[in-house]
């Protein structure tokens, strides 16, 4: 496990501003979403600590964000706009995942299905998409926007639609997942 500081050097880079102190404070005070991040690693990193919490959960309803303490986020974290994003504290997002606006990553509480999905790295989530239930997205996935997920994803693979096809294609985040930590 990483060390409070790597973690958010790995998503502030995420964010294309180097590692800087300036380029740390027009993240910080420019994108919600560098944010939103920065205040869930501090208070999952001082979990007894009350304030951070409370600071978090004030950004998600500022943001409409909502990242709650105990979902596993790899280093390398992009959230790209403010607006409706909903994680479910059991769901396991791997490193340089990207999350668009409007998406849903929830669990199914009954079924085959029963869970929460596990996103592994290098995986871009476009706007509107939902992901739900006890899945598996593998490695170099693009979900496209307005995508409905219930469903195991083979690594390097694109799923567009609704009901979902799947399209196998290598390096498929090549140029949507950039600034890789």
């Amino acid at each position: 496990m990483k060390n409070l500081k790597q973690l958010i050097l790995s998503d502030l880079t995420r964010y294309g501003g180097g590692k800087s102190w300036k380029a740390f404070l027009r993240a910080y005070f420019f994108i919600p979403g560098f944010r939103v991040s920065f205040w869930f690693r501090v208070a999952s990193h001082y979990r007894r600590n009350p304030l951070y919490w409370f600071i978090l959960r004030r950004y998600h309803y500022k943001y409409g964000i909502e990242l709650p303490k105990g979902t596993k986020v790899g280093e390398g974290f992009y959230i790209g706009h403010s607006g409706r994003v909903i994680i479910n504290p059991e769901a396991k997002i791997g490193k340089n995942v990207n999350i668009a606006t409007g998406v849903t990553i929830g669990c199914e509480n009954r079924g085959e299905r029963k869970g929460a999905p596990t996103i592994e790295g290098n995986c871009w989530i476009g706007t509107n998409s939902v992901i739900v239930g006890n899945v598996k997205i593998g490695e170099d996935v693009l979900i496209a926007p307005l995508t409905f997920v219930n469903f195991d994803v083979p690594a390097h693979s694109i799923v567009i639609g609704n009901p979902a096809k799947i399209i196998h294609k290598e390096n498929a985040t090549k140029d949507y997942v950039e600034n890789k930590v």
